[in-house]
């Protein structure tokens, strides 16, 4: 077995430049190859590993030539692109027979979500999407006690996230559709559904939304409200546009308890039984490097907290968002979207 895992990076922007520079200085990972349309982005990278002691990284300006020249040298691959591109180059990935390390949101749509799905079950491959919220140790105690009963039958849910979004990515590629997939509740936004998505332990029957442009070209506020399938009701209110600062706070009500957490699991606050509430906090290594999550469910030594059916249940939800706020907030059925 080899000692390092051989790790090959498809976008090398500002989000890949900040993990690299944690990721490449770890001893069980070796950057061996980088992909991205921007010279000065993979200089940035190779630069990042060459001061951590690595060796430069090939680099590539198209990704399926560094899969097509490079697929022998690598085990694994972490993508970090505009959202557009990801169920594409997720599937080619795939294909290529490497384990996949996913920036979210996973895909734009239910039909790459499938796809995505059919090819991972053809080479069984590990495929982790990276969502801070999923790989956080709180979301994930959450939904094993939640899914054990302890805290009795989910009633509804109320989560709502919020940021200067309209003014922080003014012209950038974010506000850009055919690049984004969606606005902020599909960027930002995308760590409250995927959160919820997870612990509701449920798939989502109807929703009727609503949002506003603000000018834009995409969504800058949503607001959500959806039944699931075993009955609960959830809202999800999302606004983009205000002062400055990001946060969420998602509350889940059960028969038994009250459970408070934010969409990146960062911390947690549960009211059962009349006791004292404490928030708990996550531990920041699980939030600041999340590939230790990856290298973990790769090596099988933790279950995948962040898998692609989760995915296809975000898929759809989203794609039935986008259709109900198209006609006016008219309720829309789950299973017609696919």
């Amino acid at each position: 077995m080899r000692n390092k895992v051989r790790l090959g990076v498809i976008g090398a922007g500002l989000k890949a430049a900040d993990y690299a520079q944690s990721w490449a200085r770890m001893p069980e990972v070796e950057f061996v190859a980088a992909a991205d349309v921007s010279a000065a982005s993979r200089a940035r990278l190779r630069d990042i590993c060459v001061k951590a002691g690595q060796s430069p990284p090939r680099e590539f300006e198209d990704f399926r030539e560094m899969l097509a020249k490079c697929r022998n040298d690598l085990d694994a691959v972490y993508i970090s692109t505009p959202h557009s591109s990801h169920g594409e180059q997720a599937l080619a990935v795939i294909e290529a027979r490497l384990d996949l390390f996913l920036e979210k949101p996973m895909v734009t749509t239910v039909a790459e979500a499938k796809a995505l799905i059919d090819a991972r079950s053809r080479t069984n491959n590990t495929v982790v999407i990276a969502f801070n919220g999923a790989l956080s140790p709180l979301v994930r105690d959450t939904h094993k006690r939640a899914s054990a009963g302890e805290f009795g039958e989910l009633v509804s849910v109320s989560a709502s996230i919020w940021e200067s979004w309209r003014s922080n990515y003014e012209g950038h590629w974010k506000q850009m559709p055919e690049l984004s997939g969606g606005g902020f509740m599909f960027d930002t936004g995308a760590h409250m559904m995927n959160t919820v998505c997870l612990l509701v332990g449920s798939e989502f029957e109807r929703v009727s939304a609503y949002m506003n442009n603000y000018g834009k070209p995409v969504d800058i506020t949503c607001a959500v409200a959806a039944r699931l399938e075993n009955g609960a009701l959830v809202t999800f209110n999302a606004a983009g546009e205000g002062p400055k600062g990001c946060a969420s706070h998602m509350t889940l009500f059960y028969s038994k308890a009250i459970v408070r957490i934010d969409a990146w699991g960062a911390w947690r606050e549960i009211e059962i039984d009349g006791k004292p509430v404490v928030r708990e906090v996550a531990e920041a290594a699980h939030q600041e490097n999340p590939l230790k999550s990856f290298l973990a469910v790769r090596a099988g030594l933790e279950e995948n907290p962040s898998t692609v059916e989760n995915g296809l249940r975000f898929a759809r939800l989203w794609d039935a968002i986008k259709a109900s706020a198209a006609r006016n907030g008219e309720s829309i059925r789950i299973a017609d979207i696919g």
